[in-house]
């Protein structure tokens, strides 16, 4: 497991990765979260009322039919309330179980659900925090949404579920790690992941240091995806204290002899972790092509 260390200030915390590596992450911003819940939010939105207008189509033409219409209307209806309760329901948890962790519009705002404690972002966690959600949201709003069509609505019923839906929409505030009461429960983050616009650039820069190295198809596989993007960080922070020590790390975990790499020419840790890095991103995207995804070194 991973160590948590002291944060340093504002939104940057400092973790140890089961790696052995000290990653500083940003929180994101509880304004950044609002926008991508509310934009998250819209295309619930939007997807069904495209939705709505085709069912809406569909049970017109199954009435033209005759007899069996009003047979078709219920139909369509029930697979539109099946519809909705699948997007109520799974819209976050499906896109945070996925290797982006990230809903389209956490994605469109830099930002991803980690686990706290620097490991495994377990499947458990996500359906926690998603589950807090119709505490946190839809039961309020429901009360709010039941009480308007009523026509008599009870004060004291609407100034709770204000008050209810207060509490959990403001509570990212009032704690140093923006953290919303599902994410208490997961033991979960949401932590800030800009995009990589040199990502392919240190891919190509280190397959020009792969010709003094010649990685088997089992040393590839020991690692996945996560892997790959801590060793990404690795080599942009450029510490040399750090590179060497996952550079060993890798070197053992894979079987590597050093030595016999470094006697033609005598690479560097920095060679060797560049090179690894191309290889593996080469290995990880050959085998996406044929459908196989490997989130992280546990995947089989």
């Amino acid at each position: 497991m991973a160590a948590e260390l002291k944060a340093p200030s504002g939104t940057e915390r400092a973790f140890v990765t089961p790696e052995g590596v000290d990653l500083r992450l940003n929180i994101g911003e509880a304004g950044q979260r609002a926008a991508a819940f509310l934009l998250d939010a819209a295309i619930i939105i939007a997807v069904l009322i495209a939705f709505t207008i085709a069912a809406a189509v569909m049970g017109l033409g199954t009435a033209a039919m005759g007899a069996g219409g009003r047979s078709g209307f219920e139909v369509v209806a029930v697979i539109w309330l099946l519809v909705f309760f699948l997007l109520r329901n799974f819209y976050f948890t499906a896109f945070e179980l996925s290797a982006a962790a990230a809903t389209p519009g956490k994605r469109i705002f830099g930002l991803r659900v980690a686990s706290r404690d620097g490991g495994r972002l377990r499947a458990e966690s996500v359906f926690a925090r998603n589950a807090m959600r119709e505490l946190e949201v839809f039961v309020p709003f429901s009360i709010l949404i039941s009480q308007s069509n009523s026509g008599g609505a009870d004060g004291w019923i609407w100034l709770l579920a204000v008050v209810w839906a207060g509490i959990f929409v403001f509570f990212p505030l009032f704690n140093r790690d923006r953290l919303r009461a599902g994410d208490l429960i997961g033991g979960t983050w949401v932590v800030r992941n800009p995009r990589r616009k040199l990502m392919r650039d240190m891919a190509d820069h280190g397959a020009g240091r792969m010709a003094g190295y010649a990685f088997t198809t089992a040393q590839l596989d020991a690692y996945g995806a996560k892997e790959l993007h801590v060793l990404e960080s690795v080599l942009r922070q450029r510490d040399r204290r750090t590179i060497h020590a996952v550079a060993e790390r890798i070197a053992g975990k894979i079987g590597w002899t050093r030595d016999l790499a470094q006697r033609g020419g005598g690479q560097s840790d920095e060679d060797f972790l560049s090179a690894y890095y191309a290889a593996l991103r080469g290995r990880l995207e050959q085998r996406l092509l044929m459908g196989v995804r490997r989130r992280d070194k546990h995947d089989v």
